[in-house]
């Protein structure tokens, strides 16, 4: 791909999307039939969009999310063929006061309009995307952040949605102490749904809990990546901590023992959201997607289950 985008020989454009969602009312990003996901609302608005032009764009995204997990950093790439290039490019005439139309904040209103008019998912930005850039493969981190309302917190009736309300009192000391044995290059089976041929290696480079001013307990994590169900199965243990059904030594053990536990409740989905997805410069993009792939070939992973373990 070149320095503007266009893949070498057909021309072709890829897209970036920055995207940010309320994933209540959506049964998780990644489309489903019969069911209404972020996918799948998205891809049907750049289907009308662009589909009079060639195949409709279908989307790669740097990290799945589960059913009622939020995003306000979600990242994602499409392909546009030469004619639907063409087409969203084309020029047309100024405005009454001379201003010509930029064509990405075009495409950002018709998508939000056709995918979430009621603005339960939003497109806050198009672009065209640096040479070698690839959504899902390029990343070298992901970031999320969990909201916990406990007895000693207000239940706000305007964020119950992004907050899970704790029915007792947690030690927030003891929960970071309980985060901080977690930190590294580990084998966090113990806390990833199993997936035949996917690796739970993982590298989990931040995880922190802090009370914010109106009492609200908010964790920090960030990792290469997460595997299916890893953040809030790590979010559980650490509540689970901080209500001292076990200890910081003892979920460490859990961590050890690489076997999925009963020791603890995966957190419900509504307290998680998607915050931020990092990326290299963008002269190290492509390589940096190479060593992905390469990494995760070498791990046994079946082309199905690429995507799968990115994100949660």
């Amino acid at each position: 791909m070149s320095e503007t985008g266009r893949t070498e020989g057909e021309a072709g454009v890829r897209l970036r999307l920055d995207i940010a969602y309320d994933g209540a009312a959506f049964s998780g990003w990644a489309r489903q039939p019969g069911l209404r996901t972020v996918q799948g609302a998205l891809e049907a608005a750049l289907a009308t969009v662009f589909g009079r032009w060639g195949e409709p764009p279908q989307l790669t995204v740097a990290g799945r999310t589960d059913a009622g997990v939020h995003a306000t950093g979600q990242v994602a790439h499409l392909d546009l063929s030469p004619d639907q290039w063409a087409a969203l490019t084309r020029p047309k005439r100024p405005s009454a006061d001379g201003t010509v139309r930029d064509p990405f904040a075009g495409l950002v209103r018709r998508l939000n309009g056709l995918a979430g008019p009621d603005g339960d998912v939003v497109v806050s930005r198009a672009s065209v995307a640096p040479a070698g850039f690839d959504a899902r493969f390029s990343p070298v981190w992901r970031r999320y952040r969990y909201r916990v309302a406990d007895l000693d917190a207000p239940r706000d009736p305007l964020r119950r949605g992004h907050t899970t309300w704790y029915p007792g009192r947690l030690d927030q000391a003891a929960m970071e102490r309980g985060a901080l044995r977690l930190l590294g290059l580990h084998d966090f089976a113990a806390f990833c749904k199993p997936r035949d041929g996917a690796t739970t290696i993982r590298t989990l480079q931040e995880f922190r809990w802090d009370r914010e001013p109106d009492g609200v307990l908010v964790a920090s994590l960030q990792a290469d990546a997460f595997c299916h169900s890893m953040v809030r199965a790590m979010v559980g243990g650490t509540l689970a901590v901080g209500e001292g059904r076990l200890t910081p030594d003892q979920l460490d053990d859990l961590r050890i023992a690489e076997e999925r536990t009963s020791a603890f409740t995966v957190a419900p989905a509504r307290g998680l959201t998607l915050t931020e997805v990092g990326y290299p410069d963008d002269d190290a993009l492509e390589a940096r997607a190479e060593q992905t792939r390469a990494r995760r070939d070498a791990e046994g992973h079946r082309p199905g289950d690429l995507q799968a373990d990115l994100g949660r």
